[in-house]
């Protein structure tokens, strides 16, 4: 969603059901809404190069409902741990909203909104985000580009302005609005005749160079580069994958935001070059 390493929702095409009766075979009209999801476990939850669960395991769910004229609804979650202060139920359960459509032949078009929300924890730590996505199939590889705006929000805010701010956990900037923008590349593709893909990511951030109202914020260190390579094996619906993910955030770009941006076990910092393990299914 986060990517995710990874966020988005494509929609899927519409299934078929045929029934028989006694006397003939009678075909259905096609569904005019389709239902997928997944549900996975993976070593570290990274929300564009940064971890979301102290670099340590989450598990993650989510599923969407795609109408056949392209709108689709879903929700995603995850638990958290570590990095920033959200309160409540430690998790974040993000809805999705949107609408896909192909813009020319091979070539589709994705606009829709992300509500980030953290149940149980302030309300000032929950935003909104909209996106714009264009996706096409080149051979056996696919490829993506998209662009994210969140405008100015309390969420997102540099409620910490300096060292003593940070030092004694009391915002000198409170209510203060930031905005933020993110914009990246995807490309994946099979390898002919084996259950193997490869995929890549690239992200660029820029936003609220500080600690918000949450005690994180979305570009801690104002603008970043964030990317990823992987691959994933695909054994019928589940799917084993590898990746490795790492960030331009320097440790001592990072420093002043410590000890928020770092792990609560070792102080290592949180954005760190690292490899991560997943297993998923999805229906």
């Amino acid at each position: 969603m986060k990517s995710r390493l990874f966020a988005g929702v494509a929609g899927f095409a519409a299934a078929f059901v045929a029934t028989a009766t006694p006397a003939m075979a009678q075909e259905e009209a096609p569904s005019e809404i389709t239902v997928t999801g997944s549900v996975g476990l993976v070593t570290d939850y990274r929300f564009r190069g940064v971890s979301q669960t102290d670099k340590e395991m989450a598990i993650q769910g989510g599923i969407t409902a795609t109408h056949a004229s392209g709108i689709y609804v879903g929700t995603w979650a995850s638990n958290l741990s570590g990095w920033g202060t959200f309160g409540g139920s430690n998790m974040e359960l993000d809805l999705v909203g949107g609408f896909a459509t192909e813009v020319s032949s091979g070539v589709t078009l994705d606009v829709g909104l992300t509500w980030y929300m953290y149940p149980g924890g302030a309300s000032d730590t929950d935003f909104a985000e909209p996106y714009v996505k264009l996706s096409t199939t080149m051979g056996p590889a696919k490829a993506l580009i998209g662009v994210a705006y969140a405008p100015k929000q309390q969420a997102l805010g540099r409620w910490y302005l300096d060292a003593d701010s940070y030092a004694t956990g009391i915002p000198d900037a409170p209510g203060a609005k930031t905005d933020n923008f993110y914009v990246w590349g995807d490309v994946s593709g099979g390898i002919p005749n084996t259950p193997l893909s490869l995929k890549a990511h690239l992200g660029y951030s820029d936003g609220n160079s500080g600690l918000g109202p949450n005690g994180t914020s979305v570009a801690p260190t104002g603008s970043y580069l964030d990317w990823m390579l992987g691959a994933d094996l695909a054994l019928g619906p589940v799917t084993l994958g590898v990746a490795y993910v790492d960030t331009d955030i320097s440790k001592s770009e990072s420093a002043y935001l410590k000890p928020n941006f770092s792990s609560t076990k070792n102080g290592s910092q949180i954005a760190g070059s690292t490899v991560l393990f997943s297993l998923s299914a999805g229906f």
